[in-house]
């Protein structure tokens, strides 16, 4: 349970522009006093060409000049990421914004000019002059160190103008679209977690005959987006009271507060504290997240693509990318096993039945919304047809094999009624043969490692 919650608190952190400004604003706050205790102290041989020598005056001028542009650079900064983040919510959607926020280079952008600025601050007020009524103090390395910070900042300065301009880029937004996909789909779907047929019949025998009766609902306490469940968590209490549970939803699911969590049997066992506990196991949070839904980059990837293929947009090489990244993301699925819905504790006796994630699901997901809202295109529509003959080549699972033939009709059937030329239809049904031979034909299957 603790993993998971640190899990979602990391998040969250990662995914706000407060936490690592935070951070460096703190170190920026311990280096200056640091650096000015060396000062008072004046043990260090300061006869160097590249230490600050001027006077009170000079440091002074000089410091508040650094601090002065610091603000003046974070607000711009601060200005162009506003910017960015509105171009990403009207042209790859809203839920894309998440994936901005949680871009580091532009969180260490900022928190590098605001240290800048909190660092010579703090040195400015130390120094005097003769005049000043106090004993002379200018805090040479102090001030040389605040020299070298507005250097860096110059650094990050042209690093950011070139990232702003970077991860606005469609492609750009894709790749990391995607990398989430392949980076959840590793580890949701190990590659040894799932059960044969058998086993999952013996789940099945497993369950009380009387359980639809004699189970009760565990309700929920929170209304949002269930974004991770404590399986070890939720195991260990099953055991502990000697319970069977029923999973009524699975992450990514919007979850209303009152509704059924779980069921629970037998009824008898059921108390308050025992239903604060499992509901202690759920995770919610405000919006979805990838850490335990796979389907959530892949709607992320379909909207983008739905957006570029938009009459208003009308950009179908977007929703090619799209495509490619889609099918790259499934070549790598069909080759997992998906986890079973039975889960047991140590001894070997049934605790869960999870409600999880199936393939035709996922699919469904992935293809059904550009297939029709792509049907006119041609182009969309037969890279649509190579995507799934691509996929095919990856698996030589029947089940698998059926639904990607019956996407493959259905891509087929939406286009005869989309296409307004005939060439084009043809092209179309040229390259669904295709995909029919790739389906027939399960002799080369290809690795994904």
């Amino acid at each position: 349970m603790r993993n998971i919650k640190i899990n979602k608190l990391w998040d969250s952190l990662h995914s706000s522009y407060w936490f690592i400004p935070a951070v460096m604003a703190m170190v920026a706050t311990a280096l200056a006093l640091i650096m000015l205790n060396v000062d008072r102290k004046d043990q260090i041989d300061i006869d160097y060409w590249w230490i600050y020598t001027g006077g009170a005056d000079g440091a002074r001028s000089l410091l508040e000049a650094v601090a002065g542009s610091m603000m003046s650079v974070a607000a711009t900064a601060f200005s162009i990421t506003i910017v960015a983040l509105q171009l990403a919510a009207s042209n790859f959607g809203p839920r894309l914004l998440r994936n901005f926020m949680q871009d580091t280079g532009n969180q260490v952008v900022l928190g590098t000019f605001i240290s800048t600025f909190i660092y010579c601050l703090l040195v400015l007020r130390t120094i005097r002059g003769e005049g000043d009524g106090y004993s002379q103090f200018v805090p040479q390395i102090s001030v040389t160190i605040g020299i070298l910070l507005a250097i860096i900042s110059i650094g990050v300065l042209i690093y950011f103008i070139h990232h702003a301009s970077t991860i606005i880029q469609a492609s750009h937004v894709i790749q990391n679209v995607s990398t989430d996909l392949h980076s959840t789909i590793k580890r949701l779907f190990p590659e040894k977690i799932g059960h044969d047929e058998p086993e999952h019949k013996q789940g099945v025998a497993e369950i009380p005959i009387s359980f639809e009766q004699e189970s009760v609902p565990i309700r929920a306490n929170s209304t949002g987006y269930l974004q991770a469940i404590d399986d070890e968590e939720l195991i260990k209490i099953t055991a502990k009271y000697n319970l069977l549970v029923r999973l009524q939803t699975r992450p990514g699911k919007f979850v209303v507060q009152g509704s059924d969590l779980i069921w629970v049997f037998p009824s008898e066992k059921v108390n308050k504290k025992l239903t604060q506990k499992i509901n202690d196991a759920f995770i919610f949070g405000k919006e979805r997240t990838e850490q335990q839904d796979v389907e959530f980059p892949i709607n992320q990837l379909v909207e983008i693509a739905l957006r570029a293929i938009s009459p208003a947009v009308n950009d179908p090489f977007t929703a090619i990318r799209c495509i490619d990244q889609l099918s790259s993301g499934f070549c790598h699925l069909v080759q997992r096993n998906f986890p079973s819905s039975y889960r047991y504790d140590k001894n070997n006796k049934l605790r869960v039945i999870a409600e999880g994630v199936k393939f035709p699901g996922l699919v469904d997901a992935a293809f059904d919304q550009i297939r029709h809202y792509g049907r006119c295109d041609m182009t969309v529509t037969i890279h649509l047809l190579a995507a799934i003959a691509l996929i095919a080549t990856y698996t030589n699972n029947s089940k698998y094999q059926a639904v990607l033939r019956h996407h493959a009709d259905m891509i087929l059937q939406e286009s005869r009624e989309g296409l307004s030329q005939a060439q084009g239809y043809k092209d179309v049904e040229k390259q669904y043969y295709q995909v029919m031979k790739t389906l027939n034909n399960n002799n080369n299957i290809q690795s994904w490692e």
